[in-house]
């Protein structure tokens, strides 16, 4: 395949992901349909064939498109953030929250289909998974920074961030109120890894 061609094949798939979130903004995820997505994009169904091998592919590229989004959004903010994590680890690990907070009430659709399973009978192929397996393993060198790296320290920071996004965007989708509570939240985190004995 020539590099033109390549280019126009990689410029297609952009369109139709871009073409997919926007009618899962406005139709939600488990409408999506390949005749909608394909009349959005100025195709026939079947022409999306030629770039997905059908909509479990289409779920499976906007997943990683939302890892790789993510990851993008916090390596920003580690790149502008004023402190270091041995110098002030609670305000470092405040900033992650909030960052990852925003990202995910920033698209319903890209929270559920990164983080919930909304989408019945789908989950990520193992090469779309890999995104999120290697946002992870980033999350975890993040919070080694910070001296959290007891695996059980980390299950617990997942399951409070995790439980801060799931009350906010299920309670008050577009407000604070748990948000607000994310100092708190650190600050609990903190004493109890610290009461235990982890650095």
């Amino acid at each position: 395949m020539s590099e033109r061609v390549a280019a126009r094949r990689r410029r297609a798939r952009a369109e139709i992901l871009d073409a997919a979130w926007k009618l899962a903004e406005h139709d939600g995820l488990v409408s999506l349909t390949l005749r909608g997505l394909a009349a959005e994009v100025g195709m026939r169904a079947p022409s999306l064939y030629s770039y997905f091998d059908g909509k479990a592919a289409i779920y499976d590229a906007m997943f990683a498109q939302g890892y790789r989004a993510l990851d993008a959004q916090l390596t920003d903010l580690v790149g502008r953030m004023d402190v270091d994590p041995p110098d002030d680890r609670e305000a470092w690990l405040v900033a992650g929250v909030r960052a990852w907070l925003t990202f995910c009430q920033a698209s319903l659709p890209r929270y559920q289909l990164m983080f919930t399973r909304v989408v019945p009978g789908w989950s990520p192929a193992p090469d779309a998974y890999a995104a999120s397996v290697d946002s992870f393993t980033r999350m975890r060198r993040w919070l080694a920074s910070a001296a959290i790296t007891d695996d059980r320290d980390v299950d617990l920071w997942t399951a409070l961030v995790a439980g801060l996004a799931a009350q906010q965007i299920a309670n008050e989708p577009g407000g604070t109120r748990w948000v607000d509570l994310t100092e708190r939240a650190v600050a609990m985190f903190l004493h109890a890894v610290e009461s235990r004995g982890t650095p």
